[in-house]
């Protein structure tokens, strides 16, 4: 099934797929699980640390919810089992969920382990636990929430460019080491998103406009019906990413001159 629909040049429709979706009740995640619904997908599971809020979600869109810590491994293998088993094979999987948190450098060591979990590791446990499910069925595919921070940098916050930054070293790699076993992986990075996560105020991400979540979920469909592995609802970071690996030592200058502008001295 799998190595015939995305092994051989065609693309994913939604439709009638198996779904699962992590930070889905609430910003992108719910976006996705309502689009997804919409798209006509055969089953959304609502994964979300808010199990009130998954439950919400999943109400009105027909689907599953399940609440999950996705900076514990286990949690995030009991939601694999208990979708697989009770609802069947996992045609897509969002690793959505992500938080900001810490500024710094001099932020303590339990505070790096918080982001470093949701942020990064939670995709090295989903993939951990999927991918080789996924090759042994012929196929599969993984959406990543990165960030643009993770393909430029956080101004303000080296905890999040830095977990974002490896989440987007992680989609690379799987895409690289499997997709010849019919792994297809996207990553979605967006800049500012009107989310929880930038109620308090956007800073530097704002710079090319905040959009709604449903405008960067048209991206990621239209991402998914392209295999496309960028996932890019605000499209200047592409100009952004070439400026910066075409000089490297000039793009490192203007971020500087950037951070002036947007941090004040107490920041």
């Amino acid at each position: 099934m799998f190595v015939a629909e995305f092994g051989r040049g065609k693309t994913l429709e939604v439709q009638d797929k198996i779904i699962v979706v992590t930070g889905g009740a609430s910003g992108i995640g719910r976006a996705m699980c309502e689009r997804f619904a919409k798209d006509g997908a055969k089953h959304v599971v609502v994964a979300d640390l808010n199990g009130d809020g998954a439950a919400t979600v999943a109400k009105a869109v027909g689907g599953t919810p399940q609440r999950v810590d996705v900076g514990k491994e286990s949690d995030i293998v009991q939601l694999i089992e208990r979708t697989e088993s009770e609802i069947g094979p996992i045609d897509l999987f969002c690793s959505n969920a992500g938080i900001g948190l810490g500024k710094g450098l001099d932020e303590p060591d339990d505070v790096w382990d918080t982001i470093w979990k949701v942020n990064t590791m939670s995709h090295i446990w989903a993939a951990r636990h999927l991918v080789p499910r996924m090759i042994a069925r012929g196929g599969g595919y993984l959406l990543n929430t990165s960030s643009a921070a993770g393909l430029l940098t956080q101004i303000g916050s080296v905890t999040y460019a830095v977990t974002k930054h490896a989440a987007v070293a992680l989609a690379e790699w799987i895409s690289i080491t499997h997709g010849r076993d019919g792994i297809k992986v996207s990553v979605l990075c967006p800049q500012a998103v009107r989310t929880a996560m930038t109620a308090g105020g956007t800073g530097v991400a704002g710079v090319d406009g905040m959009i709604e979540p449903e405008q960067a979920v048209d991206t990621v469909i239209e991402a998914l019906r392209e295999e496309r592995f960028l996932v890019l609802p605000h499209p200047e970071v592409a100009t952004y990413i070439d400026r910066k690996t075409s000089d490297y030592d000039r793009w490192l200058h203007g971020m500087r001159r950037l951070q002036e502008r947007y941090l004040q001295p107490d920041d």
